[in-house]
């Protein structure tokens, strides 16, 4: 009743879950704020969304793809950027198959098929055209008309978005490649055209969307290698783990319905989860993505019963402890000296006693200032805490681990 192909729950990176946690306002963000106002011929930035691993940003975009996709929108797949590789082909590669979903090939006019053609020896060569032959224009001005292409195609349809998903952003560490790559992308969604409207000709904005995704440090590259286009084209998030409230609420149809599942006879029969041991899937993930869904997965397994109880709960969990250490300490092990010194301190204090001038002096400085400029990244850029009179982790399931047994049970 209660097996492996049945079970809800998945853990698995950048997999959309049956069950969903949260992320309302980003939900909302594209259904009510990016995609009607590029359709209508608004300008609207790109979307860059940030965060610690095992947030879900990849997640996240995926299911705003495949709800884009489920709407007729013209959607790339999950564009990731290995470390190393050359993200110019990837994006090239891309827009090649867009512009075949957009039926570009077929067309006999001649700025599109050299568009298609200046691409496609992008996706050959990437960067290796700029570096090896300044002759005729570098990759990201291909780039960009291309997909101009691409998005005045979606524009004459109406109802039509282009959406454009790069995942593993930071991973793009030649500061000319990514200078190129932001210019590409942010140049096409400024980009107007002309339209016929009763009364005359109205310019508007293509309808491309383009979202970017990785960890929090591409947002320090990209301004470190003076990108001044990211900053005004980009709208930037960093992720937050969830509240126990967002997590709740996935929980509760398995609380007072239960989850259908095939009952072996042809109909289904529905798993429910005791009050008690969704309060308890909760604490144990500490607002995590990750985590919950890992803990949903392990408590799945842990019997066969119709009822999912706080027993199960607890045993399930036992046998993730040490992937879910194993998650945490990779983030802790992650962060630059000074930061992971900034939150051990911080750690080690008592809550009352978090400030700042003592968490300085558990870190060995002088003066409260020292420490200043690491609180600053790990508040906005990481979202690991959260700086006031008394500073606080925003990360619970890592503050967890460094003042508690957690995740023990």
């Amino acid at each position: 009743m209660r097996n492996a192909v049945d079970n809800p729950f998945n853990p698995g990176s950048d997999v959309i879950p049956a069950v969903w946690a949260g992320r309302t306002a980003q939900l909302s963000d594209w259904r009510d704020v990016v995609r009607p106002r590029r359709l209508a011929g608004l300008y609207e930035r790109g979307r860059t969304i940030l965060g610690e691993p095992g947030l879900g940003k990849s997640t996240l975009v995926r299911r705003i793809a495949k709800e884009a996709a489920a709407a007729g929108d013209w959607v790339t797949q999950q564009l990731r950027v290995p470390s190393g590789s050359d993200p110019l082909k990837l994006v090239a590669t891309a827009l090649l198959k867009l512009a075949d979903d957009a039926g570009l090939p077929a067309s006999r006019e001649r700025r599109i098929a050299d568009a298609i053609s200046r691409v496609q020896a992008v996706a050959v060569s990437g960067i290796g055209l700029t570096l090896r032959d300044r002759q005729g224009p570098e990759p990201h001005a291909a780039l960009t008309d291309l997909l101009i292409e691409i998005g005045t195609a979606a524009a004459e349809r109406g109802d039509v978005m282009v959406l454009i998903h790069l995942d593993e952003v930071q991973n793009i560490t030649d500061g000319e490649v990514l200078s190129q790559l932001l210019i590409a992308l942010g140049d096409a969604i400024v980009h107007e055209i002309e339209v016929d409207v009763p009364g005359g000709r109205v310019e508007r904005t293509l309808p491309i969307a383009v979202y970017l995704t990785g960890l929090p440090d591409f947002e320090d590259m990209a301004r470190a290698r003076k990108v001044a286009t990211f900053a005004r084209r980009f709208k930037t998030e960093t992720l937050a783990p969830l509240s126990d409230d967002d997590l709740a609420a996935a929980l509760q149809d398995f609380v007072l319905r239960g989850w259908d599942v095939p009952d072996g006879s042809g109909g289904t029969v529905p798993i429910r989860m005791e009050k008690q041991a969704a309060a308890k899937v909760v604490d144990l993930c500490r607002g995590e993505p990750f985590l919950f869904q890992l803990a949903g997965e392990q408590a799945w397994y842990a019997g066969d019963t119709r009822v999912i109880t706080i027993d199960q709960v607890r045993q399930g969990w036992r046998s993730a402890q040490r992937e879910a250490t194993a998650h945490i300490e990779r983030i802790l092990d992650r962060l630059p000296r000074r930061e992971k010194q900034f939150v051990e301190a911080m750690a080690s204090l008592p809550v009352a006693e978090r400030t700042l001038s003592r968490i300085a002096e558990g870190m060995g400085l002088s003066k409260a200032t020292d420490a200043g400029t690491t609180s600053q990244r790990l508040d906005r850029e990481r979202g690991i805490i959260d700086r006031g009179r008394l500073y606080t982790f925003r990360h619970r399931a890592l503050e967890a681990y460094l003042t508690t047994s957690w995740p023990e049970v």
